[in-house]
């Protein structure tokens, strides 16, 4: 991969995938965001008037950021006023949730996959796909294999195919 920024959300999602080759580094992103839904599930149950409308802030907050995208910088405001948000409406529970998501991811990335987390340079982006993944996997793919081609994706990182012009090579 470059140094170019990745122009779309198509574009990244197999980008996304590619980062996530080794089935352990995705089992650990699927343990990391259910426990992250679970601490936003207990989160709403053990203070429902300050989270709700803090989760309504944070879902309107991302679907802004993912509105405008990720093509020309990182979305680090909006990453800040979700974390603010869920934080101020569960300040255990959330931001629990947060580190173990991500710790788990990192665990992934670091010890398993040798790569840096798109998160780094895509937050939303990388957000998004985990919730993609995580939904993938709950509907039983990706749990083993190569997920570009469970999901008949290219690989955005193969060279392309040279192309033949008219020549034959006789055998």
């Amino acid at each position: 991969m470059t140094d170019e920024r990745i122009q779309s959300y198509e574009e990244f999602w197999p980008f996304y995938l590619s980062e996530h080759r080794d089935p352990v580094s995705r089992r650990l992103h699927f343990v990391g965001t259910t426990g992250f839904l679970a601490a936003v599930v207990g989160s709403a149950v053990t203070q429902p008037a300050t989270f709700l409308p803090a989760l309504a802030g944070f879902g309107a907050v991302l679907r802004d950021g993912l509105k405008k995208g990720e093509s020309e910088s990182p979305s680090f405001k909006h990453v800040a006023g979700m974390l603010g948000l869920g934080t101020a409406g569960s300040p255990v529970l959330f931001p629990a949730g947060v580190v173990f998501a991500y710790g788990c991811a990192w665990v992934g990335h670091y010890g398993f996959e040798s790569n840096t987390p798109a998160t780094f340079k895509y937050p939303l982006w990388s957000l998004a796909s985990d919730f993609k993944m995580w939904s993938h996997m709950l509907r039983g793919q990706l749990w083993s294999g190569d997920p570009l081609e469970e999901l008949g994706l290219e690989d955005p990182h193969a060279e392309p195919e040279p192309e033949i012009t008219g020549a034959r090579v006789n055998a």
